[in-house]
């Protein structure tokens, strides 16, 4: 693929627990990139929230790291990091980018890669990611302009979550939309982490719906109970509570 543009995909998020879906997206993705013709997808990275995000039923960091490794041990070009999720506080979606692009830009200049060999940074994300652009108080125009704008995503639609309504509702999604990468999964999959955790609370097989490594590793640990769901259940999420601080 000589000539084409480096690409790495980052996906943030919960993970909570991580699934095959989770999964897929990089996939589904990188088939879509290559089919531009532009791009070259050179690795993936999985980056979990913070524990101080304040999401309900978010099980520790620890936890989810753990399982997105098992999940992802096998795969030759997609990793886990961890240092969205050891910082102090919540952290912004842009501020997490700008850490991994910082950070792979630097990996480049030391192996003596001129800067603009190094690759380009996506937001990987599901169509129901693009719905949080509407949540008041949840995302700054700023940082909206800057993922969108001066990274990219790339949105992969879910069953009959579709990412070109939240666009066209949205100015500042509409003006970079030639920035914004739609992706169609025809194979439907509606693996929700959301009714993988209702399913292990009550008891329920949760087999194939993901990897033995991970549904071991929560049996081992007694993940995703009916306590551990009420965790967070009456704390406003993070981005909603933490102070307007300027960059």
């Amino acid at each position: 693929m000589a000539g084409r543009i480096p690409l790495v995909l980052l996906a943030c998020g919960s993970f909570n627990p991580i699934t095959h879906q989770h999964m897929r997206l990089f996939e589904l993705a990188k088939d879509h990139m290559h089919q531009t013709g532009q791009f070259q997808v050179v690795s993936g990275i999985v980056s979990p929230v913070g524990d101080s995000y304040g999401k309900k039923g978010l099980v520790a960091s620890k936890h989810r790291l753990a399982m997105a490794r098992l999940a992802l041990q096998n795969s030759d070009w997609v990793t886990v990091d961890d240092w969205e999720s050891q910082q102090a506080d919540w952290t912004e979606t842009v501020v997490t980018m700008r850490y991994h692009y910082n950070r792979i830009a630097a990996l480049y200049s030391e192996a003596s890669h001129k800067a603009a060999d190094a690759p380009q940074l996506k937001l990987l994300c599901g169509a129901d990611f693009m719905d949080t652009f509407k949540v008041p108080g949840l995302w700054r125009e700023d940082h909206m302009e800057e993922v969108v704008g001066h990274f990219g995503l790339i949105c992969v639609s879910r069953g009959m979550l579709q990412a070109n309504q939240a666009i066209h509702e949205s100015d500042i999604l509409s003006k970079h939309s030639q920035s914004i990468f739609l992706v169609r999964e025809w194979i439907h999959n509606e693996i929700s982490a959301t009714e993988v955790r209702r399913a292990l609370r009550r008891g329920k097989s949760v087999k194939y719906l993901l990897p033995d490594s991970v549904i071991e590793y929560i049996r081992d640990h007694n993940l995703y109970t009916q306590e551990s769901e009420m965790k967070n259940k009456d704390i406003k999420l993070r981005p909603l509570t933490k102070p307007l601080i300027q960059d």
